[in-house]
């Protein structure tokens, strides 16, 4: 029998293949029209969820032939969530309520997201740690398939927890271990408040950018339609260009994509060029063919140089759209704001360039993440400071967003300076995380990302690989949060004898999230010939210095995107 979803997650494509008629978002108001005898309602645990699912239920149409409600909570069941429907009057019209537990989902051969939107807000605003149970489970399950990680390093007190309940849970299933090599040599579990400046810089790899601008959602880009349509025949002028935003999909599968992304955005233009001639190249090749054997063998590869070339008029159209952006005197502007605090240029002043933005009512989030940069690189604004920008951004902006400064606040994000003393230069200095003269496009160093500026985060997993944290304990003190290591001990005979040049295998996860520009600099380590270390990424949710500020105002719909 067909069945009817609706949904709010993504990825869920496989569910056509068991007769899913139609998928839908979930909204408010009436269900849409369908002959169906099954609603599932597949969900987040949420509470106001379950509000838009009440109406849903109790605007049915009583007329229509009774439908059976079914509902997964994904990926854990709520019990609040059950009593929130019975108060609805709901609860007794489902048929089946149960969990599907979806903890990390693949999105790239190395890398994985549980795709938790509230984790950072939940973990740090709201003392929540139901997302660092989910992250502990699925840790679990990873080792369960793929063996025993035997070592575990943290940093920051959400990784200490998560590791606590990892130990606790094995414990509580010794004797039930899967006898399976290890395929992990080492987990390191990051908090994502160990570095607050990383995802407020602007990223300036080409996937980062097209996040930036655009917004990557599960693996998918809405872009302006006009770059992407057909070249108009004569006599089409007066058509109308489309207007549906062209979607496409962005990952490894696709060749061109897998060899521009991770590339500083001022490289990506020499690079589509290449291929531009090596294609071209391939196509002048027919003209050579003279034998049915050489013919047959063109037209054998004429499926993939077609695909090809069609790849590559779609990034190119990319990256033009990109580069209307990146030389804007506006981007110039902001990311030169951003590199003078980076580098420690004026943190404890008013900076005219955020004044000048509140004063042309710049979208409030451009603004926000300017400010938060700045408080984080100068460890709090002065008193003083902070009331200005407040006030500033209150008497501009409105006063309803006081709710999301204290968010920030109370978040690390925006706070004032309660010692003299700021460890910010310090720790720039010994984890050389600005770097003169980054090499853009040929790059030696992961500061190529943010051009000049090495993730902190990623600096950390570069030093914990070589030559390991014992050479930067001072360092570590400066972050928040312990730092830490533990062993797991290993079932007899499952000790990975490691051959001779064979790289070793640490899974890198970020509770809160990790931006594009983050996991590039992990790729970048992964292929360094005298690396020794192949990382493989997981975090709670993919994220961009937008998408981030967003998941902490308490309005976001009020702010002009």
């Amino acid at each position: 029998m067909p069945n009817w979803l609706l949904t709010d997650l993504c990825l869920l494509y496989i569910l056509q293949e068991h007769e899913v008629e139609k998928m839908f978002t979930l909204k408010g108001g009436r269900l849409p029209a369908a002959d169906v005898k099954n609603i599932i309602f597949f969900v987040r645990p949420r509470l106001e969820l379950m509000d838009i699912i009440a109406e849903n239920v109790i605007s049915e149409d009583k007329m229509h032939s009774p439908r059976d409600f079914h509902m997964l909570f994904v990926p854990r069941r709520s019990m609040l969530c059950e009593q929130r429907l019975k108060e609805q009057g709901v609860l007794g019209s489902f048929i089946n309520i149960d969990e599907y537990i979806l903890d990390l989902i693949p999105y790239d051969g190395d890398l994985l997201s549980m795709e938790s939107e509230g984790a950072f807000r939940e973990c740090y605003l709201e003392s929540d740690q139901t997302s660092l149970y989910h992250t502990a489970k699925g840790l679990m399950t990873l080792q369960a398939l793929y063996g025993t990680i035997p070592q575990i390093f943290g940093k920051g007190e959400c990784a200490r927890h998560v590791a606590n309940m990892m130990l606790r849970m094995k414990r509580e299933f010794a004797g039930s271990q899967t006898q399976i090599l290890p395929v992990f040599d080492s987990l390191l579990l990051l908090d994502r408040n160990v570095d607050l400046l990383t995802p407020l810089a602007t990223q300036l790899t080409y996937e980062g950018l097209i996040d930036e601008v655009y917004g990557i959602t599960n693996g998918y880009v809405k872009l302006p339609p006009e770059k992407f349509s057909a070249q108009k025949k004569q006599g089409e002028a007066g058509k109308d260009l489309p207007t549906e935003p062209k979607k496409m999909q962005l990952n490894s599968a696709e060749e061109l994509y897998a060899e521009i992304r991770d590339k500083n955005f001022n490289g990506v233009g020499a690079a589509l060029s290449k291929k531009a001639k090596i294609i071209s190249a391939a196509f002048e090749e027919r003209h050579s063919a003279k034998t049915v054997g050489e013919i047959k063998q063109f037209v054998s590869q004429l499926p993939h140089m077609q695909a090809a070339r069609s790849s590559l008029a779609n990034h190119t159209s990319i990256a033009e759209l990109i580069k209307d952006i990146t030389t804007s005197e506006a981007f110039f502007d902001n990311l030169t704001v951003e590199q003078e605090f980076m580098t420690g240029v004026d943190t404890d002043k008013v900076n005219t360039y955020i004044e000048d933005c509140i004063a042309q009512k710049d979208p409030l989030i451009k603004i926000l993440r300017l400010v938060c940069m700045q408080s984080v690189c100068n460890n709090g604004l002065k008193q003083k400071l902070l009331d200005y920008y407040k006030r500033e951004i209150l008497q501009t902006y409105g006063y309803e967003h006081m709710l999301t400064l204290n968010n920030l606040e109370k978040t690390g994000l925006l706070k004032p300076q309660t010692s003299t003393r700021n460890n910010y230069p310090t720790i720039r200095k010994t984890l050389k995380l600005w770097m003169e003269d980054a090499n853009e496009q040929n790059p030696n160093d992961i500061s190529y990302v943010y051009s000049g500026y090495a993730p902190l985060s990623i600096r950390l997993t570069q030093v914990l690989a070589r030559p390991g944290w014992r050479s930067i304990e001072e360092v570590l003190k400066m972050l928040p949060g312990p730092h830490f290591e533990e062993r797991q001990q290993l079932p007899a005979g499952l000790h990975k004898k490691r051959q001779q040049g064979e790289n070793r295998t640490t899974l890198v996860f970020f509770l809160g999230g990790v931006t594009y520009a983050e996991i590039a600099a992990l790729r970048f380590l992964s292929q360094m010939e005298d690396g020794g270390t192949e990382y493989i990424i997981a975090t709670t949710k993919l994220i961009n210095g937008t998408s981030w500020i967003k998941s902490l105002m308490d309005r976001p719909e009020a702010q002009a995107s």
